[in-house]
């Protein structure tokens, strides 16, 4: 009971995480409980389409199935959240200022809404995949009965969703003139990390040279299996050994994501001048 309790609490805390995240991302935007929502089905759906595949996934590819869907699935939601950051660094500061009344902005916003969507439903389908093939394990070690591994998994939901829901009251208490910033903040990190781990992956099983096994080691200081370090891992791509090829991919990303916001910006700032700075310059 207490395995499963834990498996499941940690998989759903990593999905939470990440879910309290994108909808305090996108406060404010028409509709978004509907599509995040659906985000959430499908991810449930997938995972448990997924379970019934699991032997196959994992056999395939020569046994790195599993590796290779993992990559995908974290490369995916790294062009997600990409496409939310432009749209935010577009519209962010109308969407502040409109935030009760948008408008105009539904149609806008639908895209951006789409997108996080998708990064919902691949979040909960790598961690619903997870979570299916450890409680296998756990079913065929175990000599716990059904109803223990059943109410240990009911609990490790419970206590997943409470702690989520618990950030995302903690980021929307903060000021709306704020919380764009800082909610765009975490998800250019959490895209950052998306993208380490998928290379890590990789490079893992081969498929891309590691340029180096191990360029530090924090273990001593925070471990990332722990509580704290595995919640770190999911927000910021936090790693104790991390490989140069996941740093190098860290790095990468985040500036694309931060040169390619401030340029949106910047952009957004000529398209809205007002006409008489523009006939000015003219």
């Amino acid at each position: 009971m207490l395995a499963s309790l834990l498996i499941v609490f940690r998989e759903v805390l990593e999905a939470g995480l990440v879910v309290g995240i994108v909808f305090a991302a996108t406060e404010g935007i028409a509709g978004r409980t509907r599509w995040i929502g659906a985000g959430i089905a499908a991810g449930v759906l997938g995972a448990s389409a997924l379970a019934l595949f699991a032997g196959a996934l994992s056999n395939a590819l020569s046994g790195q199935g599993q590796e290779y869907f993992n990559a995908a699935v974290m490369l995916g939601a790294v062009l997600m959240l990409g496409w939310h950051h432009l749209w935010m660094a577009d519209h962010g500061r109308e969407l502040a200022r409109q935030l009760k009344t948008l408008g105009s902005e539904i149609d806008a916003g639908r895209a951006s809404l789409t997108a996080m969507a998708v990064v919902v439903a691949l979040a909960i389908l790598r961690e619903g995949s997870e979570v299916v093939l450890f409680l296998y394990g756990i079913v065929a070690a175990s000599t716990d009965g059904p109803v223990a591994l059943f109410l240990g998994g009911v609990g490790g939901l419970v206590l997943g969703a409470v702690v989520s829901f618990a950030l995302y009251r903690g980021l929307v208490a903060i000021p709306t003139r704020r919380l764009f910033q800082v909610t765009g903040v975490l998800l250019t990190l959490l895209a950052a990390g998306l993208a380490g781990q998928a290379f890590a992956t990789l490079a893992q099983i081969g498929a891309v040279p590691t340029l180096g096994d191990e360029i530090w080691n924090t273990a001593w200081l925070l471990r990332d299996d722990t509580l704290v370090g595995r919640a770190l891992h999911v927000i910021t791509g936090y790693t104790d050994r991390p490989s140069g090829i996941q740093l190098l991919a860290y790095g990468v990303t985040l500036a694309a994501f931060v040169i390619g916001g401030r340029l949106m910006h910047r952009a957004h700032q000529r398209r809205h001048r007002p006409a008489i700075l523009q006939g000015a310059e003219k």
